[in-house]
């Protein structure tokens, strides 16, 4: 088990009917996030609520950053995944509280048509996550996002390639 140094999140695959999951392109929110150009790309995640359980955190995090409610639950990953924050984000996020943070991840099949997607005006009235999106192949991912979290993604494309056919 991860310890609780690691602010607990879940992580949301979402694939559509060809087989590619939705990828956004981060919002700069403010100065020194840790965006680098060439990987601001990731999939809906966040964290999980005082008493709140995973999938519940899944479906609320997909819905306030995408405004995604048409979707099915495909898969769940076999176990937590985590990353550390390199030094200087730990200390200037959450207060240095959190080394890190563990992702349980989840696989959810889009059902609904594209016109639902609202990256820039998400349910619940929450600030945009994101700038752009689009489908991506999901063994692509990796290379999208921050590379302190790389290997999460690597985790996330073992656990749910299977889903990636059409």
């Amino acid at each position: 088990m991860i310890s609780d140094e690691y602010r607990p999140c879940v992580g949301v695959a979402l694939f559509n009917q060809s087989g590619h999951v939705f990828v956004g392109q981060r919002k700069r929110k403010r100065k020194g996030d840790q965006i680098e150009r060439g990987h601001e790309w990731q999939m809906p995640q966040g964290g999980i609520d005082e008493g709140e359980e995973p999938l519940a955190a899944a479906v609320r995090e997909l819905r306030e950053e995408t405004n995604i409610v048409s979707a099915e639950l495909l898969g769940e990953a076999p176990e937590w995944l985590a990353y550390d924050f390199p030094p200087e984000v730990a200390r200037a996020t959450w207060g240095g509280r959190y080394r890190g943070q563990k992702q349980k991840w989840f696989a959810f099949r889009f059902t609904g048509h594209e016109s639902e997607i609202n990256i820039h005006s998400p349910d619940g009235g929450h600030k945009p996550e994101f700038e752009e999106w689009r489908w991506e192949r999901l063994e692509r991912t990796p290379s999208l996002i921050i590379p302190f979290k790389r290997q999460v993604y690597e985790g996330v494309v073992k656990a749910f390639a299977g889903f990636s056919q059409p």
